[in-house]
């Protein structure tokens, strides 16, 4: 199976005013939008919890505080489109892709091969850890729920891929022809935001490996299409599983339909983080075959041409992946 650069070439090479400084102050508007409404969604949640009596703390595993804090994700996108519009002067539909919008077809081609591995995943860790109970949310409320949350979650996940996958990873490989640039750095600042202070490590490291693999696939999208769409998608599937379906940690267990055994709690072993790793690497492979195998019905395709033309740079060669 190999993965043809054209559609990459030209993605990253679409790239306007991608100096290193550029995207250093980009990347600095982009936290700072990020930063400052999760400021202001904590002092909301903080009065909110106050007048319904609860700690702050618990308030943010409540239904309210964890779509609160979905919703200070819109901070992302704002940051972004400030950072596109001012320092690149380009538009913000520039990051979706070479035709300057969002591959509808590969977002729905992601979603569908991740939410039937996710599900296998499930599927896979219910064998290996079979304590699974009903959330005290009803059957009623979350099928309510389904359409505003996961909205908010494709806010979540879509802002991520537009920061980790678009604006960083494109404006880096316009400058450097190394993946080890272009897609290591991106990727080890997005798994690094997944380290979780009060667990302990070796279930960081089993959680980081699974959430680098899924990086990889990511990653491995966006350089076949040369569009975020079906990288969107796939997070979305993953997140939609994560979030609404079965819940894995504590932090989202008033959102989900069920809830496992959290990741953070006691009495996993370290072989069982050795199969929860390797349960990843079997979606994360499975998700590749589905999605970049030319026999898939899922494979996805390569970009179409622009709206307007693109400038032919100096830099034209193939990128080797």
């Amino acid at each position: 199976m190999t993965l043809d650069p054209t559609a990459f070439e030209q993605y990253r090479r679409s790239a306007n005013k991608a100096t290193l400084l550029r995207l250093f102050f980009g990347v600095l508007i982009i936290l700072a939008c990020w930063f400052g409404l999760t400021f202001g969604v904590i002092i909301g949640a903080e009065r909110f919890s106050t007048q319904a009596g609860l700690p702050y703390a618990d308030f943010l595993t409540t239904l309210p505080g964890i779509l609160a804090s979905l919703l200070s994700f819109a901070g992302i996108w704002l940051g972004v489109w400030i950072a596109v519009r001012l320092l690149h002067r380009e538009r913000l539909g520039a990051l979706f892709g070479y035709s300057r919008r969002i591959s509808w077809p590969g977002f729905w081609k992601g979603l569908a091969a991740v939410l039937a591995t996710s599900l296998l995943s499930e599927v896979l860790l219910y064998a290996l850890q079979p304590d699974v109970t009903r959330s005290s949310l009803d059957l009623s409320s979350w099928l309510l729920l389904l359409i505003p949350a996961g909205l908010l979650i494709f806010l979540q996940t879509s802002s991520e891929e537009i920061l980790f996958r678009g604006y960083l990873l494109r404006g880096l490989a316009h400058r450097f022809r190394s993946p080890l640039v272009w897609a290591l750095l991106p990727g080890l600042a997005f798994v690094s935001l997944h380290w979780s202070p009060g667990t302990s490590m070796m279930v960081n490291a089993a959680g980081l490996a699974s959430i680098g693999l899924f990086t990889v696939v990511l990653t491995l999208l966006v350089y076949k299409t040369g569009n975020l769409g079906a990288a969107m998608g796939a997070h979305l599937g993953n997140n939609l599983v994560a979030f609404l379906l079965v819940s894995h940690q504590s932090a989202f267990s008033s959102l989900a339909l069920f809830n496992g055994k959290p990741f953070e709690a006691d009495g996993w072993t370290s072989a069982d983080m050795v199969l929860v790793t390797g349960i990843g690497l079997v979606a994360s492979l499975l998700t590749t075959l589905l999605l970049l195998h030319p026999r898939s019905p899922l494979k996805v395709s390569a970009d179409s041409a622009p709206l307007s033309p693109v400038p032919e740079t100096a830099e034209a060669s193939p990128v080797q992946p």
